[in-house]
């Protein structure tokens, strides 16, 4: 273990990034693109606030007119000797390129933080998979993958460091809202530590090459053929040396640290017979799952992939296992008409004509930020076992049209002994989100407890439904999928009891708290028979709190965030109330002193007034078996089939058949090329207005406001 105290707090993927770029460079050239913005937000910010970098100095951060316009001005600012970072993700990203090439090409050593994001193809989506750094493979730039927060800011240094010792530009990349949005409490190293990690003698030897009249020199030639050629091969040398640079920058942060990093990093049995290769947040669930399974007997093992590109047949056969059998290769990506998924490519050929008899088979999970959970892992591992796995597979989805799925196992709870989960079904901009971020930090930052937060969003943002899936534990938290399992459900919204599945995976005793205005008749009037079933056989303790009513009267308005969370702290256990309290207040200062006593003091009273507001209900002994209509509602065929799962956010459940139609231009049903049928939002009633307001014709001025 390295002798530096460590600093613990609780931030995201993206604040950890953000925190070593700006350590690292001079100019952040950027261009907003989801989920990749919050980094050059936070950058700004710091830098308005004078926050210094490595070299004493604000960080410059320009914002560009675009993707392609910000990578521009990264290759010029490079070549100008300052050294420049950018943060981007899916289209951003390929826009930039044209640029990356020539920025490898010249050996400028720039590093691209990019929150790695599905591309638009047969539809546009703004989640997490690896599509946008696959398609950079070839541009020369080097490609370092972190698997959780904590490894944003280990590896992140690692990438500007290799940079700068190697020549060659890296692309340090993690999973797109998986990883950049999650919460997590990690060491953030310090800038000052950073100081004895960084290469001094390659900043000056950087800054000696820039452009400079004092002694001029001319780049960006066009080349014949008499020489393009040879020149393109003469930067060989600086490629073969990237592995090497790469696990020496990783053993000094491994130093500063106390926390081991290798190009390929093995973990479970030393004697697996059967193991899987994967890089990206996938690697945390995996090895949670192979640590649930060894304790059971197998033996199985994981290789997670640091350094993709330059590759390194020589550092991913050291860390192999000797006793190696099979192996299953996952990509997050998915790459049309190939022999297969980029990640398994490359395995594959290691082992082309070596007279080591070992079976290779690769897969595909993960896109567009699909869950990747432990059973998901165990299906994998289950494949790989039988006489003839399936190979070109898909796991966490039914592929009933090209049958390229793996069939999924039960639920596996792979989380450590003491774990509390927790589950949070909030309105966006009803204040559930802040809330949760803000006990997370209360709890990491005030305890020895691990915590980790995610938030899964609708795309229609304010207005839509948030769900917060939070944990805290004695043990650091690998779990890097949605909540199965949960001690704690609260439900802020009571629309949301006859529209969701609210207590899906709750565990047996669990804690179920719903803000509505019910007492018990309206409790049997207005849940579900779903509902009642789940609270009484699973014998919850249910609570109910009028929050809104509560926000009213002490002047909150619509906002119960801070209602709920006091009632949260209450119930949930996680650490002493009395704590909480002081903590929460501590927090009300912190964000709302600003704006004014009054603002601190009502949510204040908010706090004083539900620490006792909750109440608990005597569950009828008949909710066991409650029963209610089940029937249909009268829908088109895909509204009912295909629509009306994905708004009761069981979209998971459908099969690829669901996206099969035949292209006849019929447009009655989904395509596989991303067409959908009109004139369905009527169907889409969401009803989750706690008030509606009222138009009095009379009154109105038409304004158009």
């Amino acid at each position: 273990m390295s002798g530096r105290v460590q600093h613990m707090k609780s931030i995201d993927g993206n604040t950890a990034a953000a925190h070593v770029a700006y350590a690292f460079s001079d100019v952040a050239a950027i261009y907003p693109i989801t989920p990749s913005s919050s980094m050059g937000e936070i950058a700004d910010t710091w830098a308005a606030h004078g926050m210094k970098n490595l070299f004493g100095q604000q960080l410059q951060v320009t914002e560009m007119q675009s993707e392609a316009g910000a990578a521009g001005a990264v290759h010029g600012s490079l070549a100008a000797g300052a050294l420049t970072t950018t943060f981007t993700a899916s289209q951003g990203l390929l826009l930039m390129i044209p640029n990356m090439y020539k920025i490898a090409g010249e050996l400028l050593p720039a590093v691209f933080h990019v929150s790695a994001r599905a591309l638009a193809s047969h539809a546009l989506s703004i989640f997490g998979d690896h599509s946008d750094v696959m398609a950079t493979r070839q541009t020369g730039f080097g490609l370092l993958a972190s698997a959780s927060v904590q490894e944003v800011i280990d590896l992140g240094m690692v990438a500007h460091i290799s940079a700068l010792k190697s020549k060659v530009p890296f692309i340090h990349f993690f999973d797109g809202f998986r990883t950049s949005h999650e919460i997590s409490k990690v060491d953030v190293v310090p800038h000052e530590a950073m100081k004895d990690i960084m290469p001094w003698d390659a900043v000056d030897s950087f800054r000696k090459r820039a452009m400079n009249p004092e002694h001029p020199h001319l780049r960006g030639t066009a080349q014949n053929p008499d020489i393009y050629f040879q020149a393109k091969e003469a930067a060989n040398k600086y490629y073969a040396a990237v592995p090497g640079i790469v696990a020496e920058a990783m053993k000094q942060v491994s130093e500063l640290t106390g926390r081991s990093y290798n190009l390929f990093d093995y973990v479970g049995a030393p004697d697996a017979d059967h193991v899987v290769v994967a890089m990206g947040s996938s690697c945390d669930v995996i090895e949670e799952t192979i640590n649930h399974m060894n304790a059971q007997g197998a033996k199985v093992g994981l290789v997670k992939v640091r350094l993709y590109r330059p590759w390194s047949t020589e550092h991913f056969l050291a860390a192999l296992p000797q006793s190696v059998k099979r192996i299953a290769v996952l990509d997050r990506t998915k790459e049309p008409g190939s022999l297969g998924e980029p990640l398994y490519i490359d395995i594959k050929s290691i082992f082309h004509g070596s007279d080591k008899n070992v079976l290779i088979i690769g897969g595909r999970y993960g896109l567009g930020s699909k869950d990747f959970t432990p059973a998901m892992v165990q299906s994998v591992f289950d494949n790989l076992k039988l006489d003839a796995p399936k190979n070109g597979f898909t796991v966490g989805i039914v592929d009933d049209v090209t049958n390229t799925s793996l069939p999924m196992p039960a639920a596996i709870d792979a989380t450590p002994e003491g774990t509390v989960q927790c589950m949070f079904w909030g309105l966006g901009s009803d204040g559930t989100v802040g809330a949760n971020k803000n006990a997370i930090k209360i709890i990491g930052d005030n305890t020895d407890m691990y915590a980790q937060g995610y938030f899964a969003y609708d795309s229609k943002k304010s207005g839509g439904i948030t769900i917060s899936h939070l944990r805290f534990g004695k043990k650091p938290i690998q779990s890097s999928y949605l909540v199965q399992t949960a001690d704690y459900v609260a439900c802020h919204n009571p629309a949301y009891v006859d529209k969701y599945d609210l207590l899906a995976g709750i565990k047996k005793d669990g804690i179920f708290v719903l803000n509505c205005p019910w007492d018990l008749d309206g409790l049997n009037e207005h849940l579900p028979a779903l509902l009642k079933r789940t609270i009484a056989e699973k014998g919850l303790k249910f609570y109910t709190i009028d929050a809104v009513k509560l926000a009213g009267e002490v002047g909150l308005g619509g906002r119960i965030n801070m209602i709920m969370q006091t009632v949260f702290f209450k119930l949930a256990d996680v650490l002493p109330v009395d704590d909480a309290v002081k903590y929460l207040k501590d927090a009300i200062k912190k964000a709302y002193g600003k704006k004014g006593d009054k603002i601190v003091q009502m949510n204040n009273d908010g706090v004083d007034h539900a620490l006792n507001a909750a109440v608990e209900i005597a569950v009828p002994a008949d909710w066991a078996s409650a029963t209610g209509s089940e029937a249909k509602p009268e829908m088109p065929a895909w509204v009912l089939d295909v629509m009306r799962p994905m708004i009761l956010q069981d979209g998971d459940s459908l099969p690829v058949s669901a996206f099969g139609a035949e292209l006849d231009g019929s447009y009655e049903w989904t395509g596989p090329d991303g067409s959908f049928p009109v004139a369905t939002t009527k169907y889409e009633k969401r009803g989750v207005a706690i008030n509606i307001p009222e138009w009095v014709a009379e009154n109105c001025i038409q304004c158009n406001q």
